[in-house]
Formats: C-alpha cells, sequence, structure tokens
C-alpha cells in the first residue's frame, strides 16, 4: 500500500496568520462564561453606537464650520472669541481652512521685557547701562554670553511650550538629520565596496552595487529634500510667531506705533525696515541653525568614532589637533562679518526710508520743484549702500580662498596622511590585524578572492569619503 503523501498545498501567509488567530479566539470567546459574552457583546454595541455618534456629530460640525467660512470669507471677516482670540478663514484648495490667532497675554510681555532689560549679571549686558541702551552700544557682535542670552529670550518667544507646532516640526527635522547622518555612513561604505569590485573586476558584485547605490540615492533624494522642506516650514512659523507677537506689541492700546516713530530716536523711520526684512532674515538663519550646526556636531562625533576603529587612536588624536587649530585660525583671521551685516542692513533701510519720504511727500516735491534734490539724496544713499557692499565682497574673497584652501585642500592633505597610517606604518596607527570572519554566502553577490591591495582600496576609499564628510561638517560649522 502506498504511503499517504504529508505534502499540502501552499497557502499565503497573511491567510495562515488569520485564520490562526480566529481559531484562537473561537477557542477564547468558548472558554468563557455566557455573563462575559454578554458584558462583552453590550460594550462592543455601545462603543459602536458612540463612535458612529461622535463621527455624525463631527462631520455636522465640519459641514457647519465650512459654511461660516464661506459665508465670513465673502465678508473678508472673521469671530472674535471671548478669550481675545480671533478666528478667520482663509482659502484652501477647494474649501477654506479655519485659523485661530491667540494674542500674547499682558503678562507674556512682561516676562520677555525682563528678559531683554534686565538680564543676568552673567550676560555682562546690564552693568551700569540704562534700560533703553541694552546691551550697550560697544557690545562686539559674535558668540559670546550676551548673543545666547539673547538668542534665548527670543527662542523663547518662538518656541512658547514643548508641545507647540514648532516643537514637532524641530522633531521631525532631527529624525530626518540623523538618518542622512546614517545614509551617509552606508554610501561611504557601499562607495568602498563599489570601487573594491571594480579593481578586483567582480562584475557581478560591481553591478550588484550599483543596482544598491541607485535604490539608495532615492532614498537620500528624498531625505534631502525633506530636509530643507522642514526647514522651510520652521521658518515660517518662527516668523510668524514673531511678526503676531510685534504687531500685538506694536498695535498696543499705549499707542508704541506712535510712540516708536514719533518719541523715540533710536528707531527713527526704520521700523518697517526691521519688521518686514530684518525679521525674515532673522528667522531663516534661526531656522538653518538647527540644521548647520546639529547635523554637523552628529557628523563629527559619528565619523570620527568611525575613523578611530579604521585608522586607530593615533589618527584620532591627529584629527582632534587639526579641528582645534584650524577653527582656531579661522575665527582669529575671520572679519566681523556680524557688524558688517548689521551696518549693511541700517543702510538698506536707510535707503528704503527715503523712497518712503519721497512717497509720502510727493505733492509737495512735485509743487516746490525739488525732484532733482531729492534725486540726489536718493543717489547718494543708494551710493553708499553699494560701496559698503562691495567692501564686505571684497572681504569674502580673501577669507572665502583661505577657508576653501584650510577646509578643502589642507584637510585633503592631511586626511591622506591619516589614511596612510595603517599601510606605512601599521604600528604607530594601534591597529591589530584581525582576521574577519567568514559571512554566509549571498545568492545574489560573488565575493572576489582574498587579496590585500582589493581590501587596502576599500578601506582607503572608505575612510577618504570620511574624510570629505568631516570636512563639509567642520565647513558647515
Amino acid at each position: 500500500m502506498a504511503v499517504q503523501s504529508t505534502l499540502r498545498d501552499p497557502q499565503h501567509p497573511l491567510r495562515l496568520l488569520v485564520s490562526q488567530l480566529l481559531r484562537r479566539y473561537r477557542r477564547r470567546w468558548k472558554s468563557t462564561s455566557q455573563a462575559v459574552r454578554l458584558a462583552a457583546t453590550v460594550a462592543l454595541t455601545l462603543s459602536i453606537i458612540s463612535s458612529a455618534y461622535g463621527i455624525k456629530g463631527w462631520v455636522k460640525r465640519r459641514s457647519e464650520d465650512k459654511a461660516q467660512g464661506r459665508r465670513l470669507l465673502r465678508r473678508n471677516s472673521g469671530l472674535r472669541g471671548k478669550d481675545g482670540s480671533r478666528t478667520i478663514f482663509v482659502p484652501y484648495r477647494n474649501s477654506t481652512a479655519k485659523v485661530v490667532i491667540y494674542p500674547t497675554k499682558p503678562t507674556s510681555f512682561d516676562a520677555h521685557r525682563r528678559l531683554f532689560l534686565n538680564p543676568p549679571r552673567a550676560a555682562r549686558l546690564a552693568e551700569g547701562q540704562p534700560a533703553s541702551q541694552v546691551p550697550p552700544p560697544n557690545t562686539k557682535p559674535g558668540l559670546n554670553i550676551a548673543f545666547l542670552h539673547q538668542f534665548l529670550s527670543l527662542l523663547s518667544i518662538m518656541i512658547p511650550h514643548w508641545n507647540s507646532k514648532e516643537s514637532g516640526l524641530l522633531l521631525s527635522q532631527g529624525v530626518f538629520l540623523l538618518l542622512r547622518t546614517y545614509l551617509s555612513l552606508v554610501v561611504t561604505r557601499l562607495d568602498g565596496e563599489i570601487v573594491r569590485d571594480l579593481v578586483a573586476g567582480n562584475g557581478r558584485g560591481f553591478l550588484w552595487g550599483i543596482t544598491k547605490w541607485c535604490g539608495i540615492g532615492g532614498f537620500a533624494s528624498y531625505t534631502n529634500a525633506a530636509i530643507k522642506f522642514l526647514q522651510s516650514k520652521v521658518s515660517i512659523a518662527f516668523r510668524t510667531r514673531l511678526t503676531r507677537y510685534i504687531h500685538d506689541l506694536y498695535l498696543h492700546d499705549n499707542l508704541n506705533y506712535y510712540k516708536i516713530l514719533n518719541l523715540d530716536g533710536g528707531i527713527g523711520q526704520g521700523i518697517d525696515q526691521f519688521i518686514c526684512n530684518d525679521l525674515t532674515l532673522f528667522t531663516t538663519s534661526a531656522a538653518s541653525l538647527y540644521s548647520s550646526i546639529g547635523k554637523p556636531l552628529v557628523d563629527l562625533c559619528v565619523f570620527n568614532y568611525q575613523l578611530f576603529r579604521s585608522l586607530g587612536p593615533l589618527a584620532l588624536t591627529g584629527l582632534l589637533a587639526n579641528y582645534i587649530v584650524t577653527a582656531t585660525a579661522l575665527r582669529r583671521l575671520s572679519p566681523p562679518f556680524g557688524k558688517l551685516k548689521a551696518v549693511e542692513g541700517r543702510r538698506e533701510g536707510d535707503f528704503r526710508a527715503l523712497h518712503a519720504r519721497l512717497i509720502a511727500n510727493a505733492e509737495e516735491v512735485a509743487f516746490y520743484g525739488g525732484a532733482n534734490i531729492e534725486k540726489g539724496f536718493l543717489d547718494a544713499g543708494f551710493r553708499d549702500l553699494t560701496s559698503w557692499m562691495e567692501g564686505i565682497y571684497r572681504l569674502k574673497i580673501r577669507y572665502n580662498m583661505l577657508e576653501d584652501f584650510v577646509l578643502k585642500y589642507s584637510w585633503s592633505a592631511f586626511g591622506y596622511l591619516i589614511t596612510s597610517l595603517p599601510v606605512f606604518l601599521p604600528d604607530w596607527s594601534g591597529l591589530v590585524s584581525k582576521p574577519e570572519p567568514a559571512l554566509p554566502s549571498d545568492p545574489l553577490r560573488v565575493e572576489p578572492p582574498s587579496n590585500p591591495q582589493h581590501t587596502r582600496m576599500q578601506s582607503f576609499i572608505t575612510n577618504k569619503r570620511l574624510m570629505l564628510s568631516l570636512a563639509d561638517a567642520g565647513g558647515r560649522m
């Protein structure tokens, strides 16, 4: 008698999983008592009814908001809440979007006034200076305690609490920045493998490496685009917070807009320049500061650790010494770009104020025939602005030449010296060659025969890519 076959028809794994879960549920259902079944049925029924009722109420409120939004949008008006908030409806795609604007509380103004006008003594801003001159005019712009205090004070306005929209955007951007660092490591190792297979003549491994390179490149392109998009969103969110805060403070019941223009000689006619142009530049720089410092700092730590594992402690010591010497030299030789840009912004405001004055007094200028005089003022203001900008560009040329030579060519030469340690001075590198454990064979890859030259080429390309990434991170910082 023939033995019956024990082979079964192949089934889909998802179908097997669902059937196994159903069998387990039936066994548990049969093992429970009748009272428990009745209570579970009642609870499930009540949850379905309450969910349906909640969804119905949400849909009804949503339709009412849309109808109210279309009605208020035609009237170009909004709603005023009891807490002083204002609800407006703006066009969004084929419908309307609801935006709630909350006013700044007077207690917030008082708290922030103490931050700016009465800073701690550690900031060295209020020592012997009146409140109207904080920070004092002789404070040198730069990365110091005064700058950190002012920036953190503004940051408390731009990010009011940890569960705000800005915090979520920064957290999302941080995740993508860490992901880009990981992808940089993967690309660095893959580059070394591709060059090794190319030198060894391993065609199948080379083609498989190119395929992986293209796949990782698509994911890395998406990551870079997401980082830029989130940075733009953070900049807009910061600008929205500061603009609403400034509007609440500027258009206050105390007539601050009148006092600034007519009673305060420190600001004069440049208030529109500060609110419209300088605020935009500040929020853009503040949004880019997160990715320009946080990401390079993570890159420095991760890539230094990889180079320490690959080249040894002597190479890491040389890299750290190179960082310190380079940073000190560039900081001492760097022109005061912060102060120069501040003067440029002030001259931009003066030139814009000349045009605003001409527009405001156009009738008097035309009546008295003062067009030539006003033209002379405008030409002189524009000439001062362009001459100052040309001076800044001349300074930037010299500094960019020095920075490019130091960060690209001198760092590359130093990187070649560091990567040559395991080749020419293996005892100095501090590494002991260990045989790599045998890995299981990959059906999609054919490993080349063991060759020290090919392995040395792979290590050199990988370390070189790490060096270039470190140079890029140092340049951004």
